[in-house]
C-alpha cells in the first residue's frame, strides 16, 4: 500500500476550503479518555472475528445468491483513505453492475440536475448502477459485512469515521488532518445520526467530533445505536 503525502494534500486544499469548515480543527482528544491503540485493536479483532462466525450462514447465503444472479466477482474492492493517509482496499459485497462507471457517466450526462446531488454527497438516491438484489443488501447494510475482514487486518476499526475516497479529502478542508488520525470505522456517529439523510458538512462535523471525543464507552454507545439504525434502514441508499 502506498501513502498519501498528508502535508501536500492539506496544502493543496487552500485557505478557501479551510475556511469552509471553520479554518481550524476541532479541539484535540483528551489523552486520558482516548482508548489506547492496542486496546482498541484487540477489541476490534475479537468482536469482528466473533461476528464473522455468527454471520457465517448469512454470508454463505448471500454469496450463493450473488453467484446465481450476477456471477463473479462477488466482492467489490475500492481504494479508501485510512489512518495516516494509507490507502487500503475497502471490501463490500458487489451491489452494482460490472460497468458501473460507464452507467453512472451516461446517467449524469443525461440528467444534469443529478450532477449537483452527486457532487455534493457522492451518492444518488436512485443510483442506476445498483442491482435489485444490491438495493436489498444496501438497505440493511449487509453489503458492508466483508469489511469485518478489513477490521481484522487492522485497516479499519469497528467504530470510526466512514472511509472516504481520495477525491473526498478536499471536502474535509483543514479537518482532513483530523480524519486520518484514526482508522475509519464500520460504523460511527454519521451512521447513527441519519447517514445519507445528512449533509456532507454535517458528516464532516460528526467525523471530527468523534476523533476529538473518542472513548471506549463512546464506541460502545455507537455500536449499540447501530443496531436500531440498521434495522430502521434510515438514510440507507
Amino acid at each position: 500500500m502506498r501513502e498519501i503525502n498528508v502535508r501536500s494534500e492539506l496544502d493543496s486544499l487552500g485557505d478557501l476550503r479551510a475556511r469552509r469548515h471553520g479554518g481550524t480543527s476541532f479541539r484535540r482528544t483528551n489523552a486520558k479518555s482516548m482508548p489506547s491503540n492496542t486496546t482498541k485493536r484487540c477489541i476490534d479483532a475479537v468482536l469482528a472475528g466473533g461476528a464473522l462466525v455468527v454471520l457465517a450462514p448469512m454470508i454463505v447465503m448471500v454469496v450463493a445468491i450473488l453467484l446465481v444472479t450476477q456471477g463473479r466477482p462477488i466482492f467489490h474492492s475500492h481504494r479508501r483513505v485510512g489512518r495516516n493517509g494509507v490507502l487500503f482496499p475497502c471490501l463490500k459485497f458487489r451491489t452494482m453492475v460490472k460497468n458501473g462507471d460507464e452507467v453512472l457517466a451516461r446517467h449524469l450526462d443525461a440528467n444534469p440536475s443529478l450532477r449537483a446531488e452527486w457532487n455534493a454527497t457522492r451518492k444518488l438516491k436512485d443510483d442506476p448502477r445498483v442491482t435489485q438484489f444490491g438495493k436489498l443488501l444496501r438497505k440493511n447494510s449487509v453489503d458492508e459485512i466483508p469489511q469485518l475482514l478489513n477490521v481484522i487486518r487492522g485497516e479499519m476499526s469497528l467504530v470510526g469515521p466512514r472511509p472516504i475516497v481520495t477525491g473526498e479529502a478536499e471536502l474535509y478542508g483543514a479537518h482532513f488532518a483530523d480524519y486520518i488520525r484514526v482508522r475509519p470505522g464500520l460504523t460511527g456517529l454519521w451512521q447513527v445520526s441519519g447517514r445519507s439523510d445528512t449533509s456532507y458538512d454535517t458528516r464532516v462535523a460528526l467525523d471530527v467530533r468523534y476523533v476529538a471525543e473518542q472513548s471506549l464507552w463512546g464506541d460502545i454507545v455507537i455500536m449499540a445505536k447501530t443496531i436500531p439504525a440498521v434495522l430502521s434502514s434510515r438514510g440507507s441508499y
